[in-house]
């Protein structure tokens, strides 16, 4: 078999419409060996029918992926022995055991008998199914499915790993498992992931794509994001001092620092200041010494950041407005009807 490329999932202008209705529309992308990619998007954006063209399990109107060098639309059979699949409403089979089915999946992904064993033994430990292995399948909580789910899809260790909605229906130690074992797989296989837990997807993946309306509108690291849509981190002061001095101390420790809001000072004389800066560095202990070394008295420091949520509402609203078509300048007031 030949070498895996660098990038393991190529795809180039790809476009599906379903008559008149465009589900994707030019949609270009790249995911490294190893990396780990969410794929954000409200509902209707296009997310489970991209992922659905990635693996093969639908045909696009146009455009072309490839996966691991062979592509998706010509060469199937090669590049789906790279890929491990799971769908959001993931079908099991109510009647096997857990370990029934992963020895049955396994072989038909020729899996050879004497590795089969060890490595079930092996995603049942990963997947936290080890307690659950001899039970069948349909007496079993969403919850344990959804990591049954997971130990199929990295069962054959595949070099690209395509996951939608891994996490729906998982409590909060299950989900933090399968952060974990997510995490795991980094430098391994190439993994993309669609969620609507934004915070899992910020904790989790290297890189993130934001989809509305088909199309690709942002991309890039959480950090990177949070830059190209709002370019500015926030400090929040609660402070005591001359408010009005303010301004021009806060440009001594940087230049691009601005006062967003002064909120009304309160009976002990202390009032909460918002100021935004370009800087991506860390002005909090720059600020701790100057302000009062300059006679203001501080209580409470602290930075925020646009959360992911923030940044993929800011994202899709924001494409939103650039497709809402141009609406007639009203100059002056029609005339009223002569009866």
């Amino acid at each position: 078999m030949s070498a895996i490329p660098e990038n393991t999932i190529e795809v180039e202008h790809l476009a599906k419409s379903y008559g008149s209705t465009v589900a994707v529309s030019d949609l270009s992308f790249t995911v490294k060996r190893g990396e780990i990619v969410g794929l954000l998007g409200p509902n209707g954006a296009g997310k489970s029918t991209t992922m659905r063209i990635l693996t093969g399990y639908l045909p696009a109107t146009s455009g072309s992926v490839r996966i691991c060098g062979y592509a998706v639309a010509s060469q199937p059979d090669l590049a789906k022995r790279h890929i491990g699949y799971m769908p959001e409403n993931n079908p099991l089979p109510d009647d096997l055991r857990v370990s029934e089915y992963l020895w049955f999946r396994g072989r038909l992904k020729e899996m050879p008998r004497a590795k089969l064993r060890a490595r079930i033994d092996e995603v049942l430990e990963l997947c936290d199914l080890k307690r659950n292995r001899h039970r069948i399948i349909g007496r079993l909580s969403k919850g344990n499915k959804q990591r049954i789910g997971i130990a199929e899809a990295i069962l054959a260790e595949p070099d690209v790993i395509i996951m939608d909605e891994p996490t729906i229906g998982l409590d909060p130690h299950q989900i933090l498992i399968v952060r974990d074992l997510i995490g795991s797989l980094r430098g391994r296989m190439s993994v993309i992931i669609s969620s609507h837990i934004l915070p899992e997807i910020e904790v989790t993946c290297d890189r993130v794509l934001i989809i509305n309306g088909g199309r690709i509108v942002a991309q890039g690291s959480p950090t990177e994001l949070r830059r190209e849509i709002f370019g500015h981190t926030s400090y929040r002061l609660e402070l005591s001092g001359d408010n009005a001095a303010l301004p021009d101390l806060l440009r001594e420790v940087d230049p691009t620092a601005k006062i967003a809001t002064v909120s009304e000072c309160g009976p002990d004389g202390f009032c909460a200041v918002t100021l935004t800066t370009e800087s991506e560095g860390e002005l909090g202990e720059q600020l701790l010494q100057l302000l009062p070394a300059r006679g203001y008295r501080l209580r409470a420091l602290s930075r925020t950041l646009p959360s992911l949520e923030d940044v993929f509402l800011a994202a899709t609203r924001r494409s939103w407005d650039a497709r809402l078509p141009d609406q007639p300048v009203v100059t002056a007031r029609p005339p009223l009807p002569k009866f």
